[in-house]
């Protein structure tokens, strides 16, 4: 999977996907260690794309109170 098209839901399922085999123990030892490895860059990758969001999200909330504070005070400015 192209690490450019990946997002979220993609890389939580195929985390998901990492996490169901090893604990079945239905993975080959021989390729245990890449795949930790994937899951390490998958848990990395959605803590980023949490973070981006939750910075994006407060920051539109901000504008939208400040908006709404601008507008605030236009009314009480009305006669």
């Amino acid at each position: 999977m192209s690490e450019k098209k990946m997002t979220y839901t993609k890389a939580m399922a195929e985390l998901q996907d990492i996490v169901s085999h090893i604990e079945k123990a239905d993975i080959d030892v021989d390729i245990l260690a890449d795949k930790v490895k994937r899951a390490i860059f998958l848990i990395k990758f959605c803590r980023e794309k949490l973070y981006a969001t939750d910075k994006e999200i407060k920051k539109v909330l901000s504008e939208i109170e400040e908006m709404s504070e601008q507008q605030n005070k236009v009314k009480d400015n009305e006669p």
